[in-house]
């Protein structure tokens, strides 16, 4: 298992992933609500790579992208040492240490970029998730009550945060 930084050729195949991954009904998005293109991809992969506080960790298992850490960086400066995460691993692979794997490498990345704070948000019935943003170091900051409205019910998120 490979765990690298996204490079524009990846575009295609984590445009599948993360439609793959929004399926899985733990996403903000819904099912074939957001539309990518891989040309979009392309371009964010791009514009990330400029910026010093935004990457996208990918995670790839003989040439085929598996898993993806999305880190979105603030721009004033006052937010600059903090960073939103969004991550998404193939079905398949699922409980197989690989979202330890990309924490792993944002850390060695967060250090390297001086960014201070990790955080994220994760529906509060997502255990697997929520167990593993622990293992890795997270807390639960608070809950974002009714935060998603998801089948009809309104769904709580836990704010989690990690200080490097």
């Amino acid at each position: 298992m490979l765990i690298r930084i996204a490079e524009p050729n990846d575009a295609a195949q984590l445009v599948n992933l993360i439609q793959q991954v929004e399926n899985s009904n733990f996403m903000l998005f819904e099912p074939g609500e957001r539309t990518l293109s891989v040309e979009q991809q392309k371009k964010r992969i791009e514009s990330m790579k400029e910026e010093k506080s935004s990457t996208i960790l990918i995670a790839e298992d003989n040439g085929i992208v598996v898993g993806y850490l999305v880190v979105i960086g603030g721009n004033p400066n006052r937010a600059k040492h903090s960073v939103y995460l969004v991550i998404g691993i193939e079905e398949n692979y699922r409980g197989k240490g690989i979202g330890a794997k990309l924490f792993t490498k944002l850390d060695e990345w967060a250090r390297d970029q001086y960014i201070h704070r990790l955080e994220l948000t994760v529906m509060v019935h997502n255990k697997a998730a929520t167990a593993l943003y622990e293992k890795m170091g997270f807390e639960i900051e608070g809950t974002k009550r009714h935060s998603l409205f998801i089948d009809g019910k309104y769904i709580d998120e836990y704010y989690m945060s990690k200080l490097i």
